[in-house]
């Protein structure tokens, strides 16, 4: 089994519960594939980039979990259709977690700063 997060940008138009009804429909179509949620985590509102549905706020979660190879995809094509969330994404994790990501793009950014700096 493989380690993934879900990202869920869900409306701000939608009350309290409304909007965890959404977060649960989601983590049922991660159970229903045979994932196991391990957390989930709510960021909150968060002003978007740019609007989206004619909407500048959108509510954050992630949940985290792990399950099969096929399973991103059917969660995918379910989220996808699902009227209150504004954007998503799934994303594999790597075994050693964030702490890999970060190091890594520390390193690839130091070359970049020494090439900048000779021109």
């Amino acid at each position: 089994m493989n380690k993934y997060e879900l990202a869920l940008v869900v409306s701000a138009k939608l009350d309290d519960a409304a909007r965890e009804a959404v977060v649960e429909k989601a983590k049922g179509y991660v159970t229903r594939y045979g994932g196991e949620i391990s957390e989930v985590e709510e960021w909150g509102k968060k002003r978007l980039a740019y609007e989206i549905q004619h909407e500048r706020d959108g509510y954050y979660f992630f949940v985290e979990f792990e399950a099969e190879p096929t399973a991103p995809a059917e969660i995918e094509r379910h989220v996808r259709i699902m009227d209150s969330v504004l954007r998503y994404l799934i994303v594999r994790r790597d075994e050693n977690g964030e702490e890999a990501a970060v190091e890594a793009t520390a390193e690839d950014a130091a070359p970049a700063e020494e090439a900048k700096e000779e021109n």
